[in-house]
Formats: C-alpha cells, structure tokens, sequence
C-alpha cells in the first residue's frame, strides 16, 4: 500500500532507525527511539511523563514502557510529583545527558552533514515538515 506522504514520512523514521541501529557506534546501545527520548527531554525537562508523551507523539503507554530501560541503566530519573500523587516527573540524569551528547547529538549533525554534502535542501526540507505539523496538529 503506497499512500503517499504518510507512507514516505514512515519509512524515513523507519530509515533513521536502521542507520542508527547499522551505525553501531554506541557503547550503550541505545536505539533512535531513546536518544530521541533523551534529546527531547532535555529540552522538557522536568516534565510530566504525560507531557513527555506529548512532545514524542507517543501513548502514555508507549513512554511508560520506554522510560523503564532507560531508567534502570540511569539514564533517567521517574520520580512522583509533590504536587500531584497520581503524577509521574521524568528528569534527564548526568549520565542521560552524557549518552545523549555523545551519541544522540552527533547522530544528528552526521546525519545534516551527509544530506547537505548530497545537496538535499536540508533547511527548506526542516521548515516544510514544521509547517506540516503545524498543520496537522491544527484540529
């Protein structure tokens, strides 16, 4: 089945995946899916677990599993909020910022330089795709 944009959009987060995956550098073996996880959190941070959902576009679910690997290797702290018993805080540890800033981060910038070098339009491309999640996101 070939939907068109959707369908694309899919298998490029599937192709960022496999390169991470291939790429292999990663002493933690961390996934695409978690040093994105720790990227966004670091950008959140301290977050609700809800909120952390939201920012991933995932299920309260899908992040509750998520952070349970991530927390045991102490990458994260999950911690309940004083201020509300039935909510859970998420925070990025020292050593989450450390396994994101030397992997995550320069995941990120190898994966800029490669599509620059190759002439994509790497900027244009970045602001069209905010664009179309603005969009989206517009109920």
């Amino acid at each position: 089945m070939d939907d068109g944009l959707p369908d694309l959009l899919h298998r490029v987060v599937f192709l960022l995946a496999e390169a991470t995956r291939r790429r292999g550098a990663d002493p933690g073996g961390l996934t695409y899916s978690q040093m994105r996880l720790l990227g966004t959190l670091e950008d959140i941070q301290p977050t609700t677990q809800h909120r952390l959902a939201e920012a991933l576009s995932v299920s309260d679910p899908a992040i509750s599993r998520a952070l349970r690997p991530l927390e045991a290797d102490g990458l994260v702290e999950v911690r309940q909020d004083p201020e509300h018993a039935r909510r859970r805080l998420v925070s990025l540890t020292e050593a989450g910022s450390k396994a994101f800033h030397s992997n995550g981060k320069p995941l990120y910038e190898e994966l800029r330089t490669a599509l620059l070098e190759a002439g994509f339009p790497y900027e244009r491309y970045l602001r069209d795709t905010e664009t179309l999640a603005q969009l989206l996101e517009t109920p």
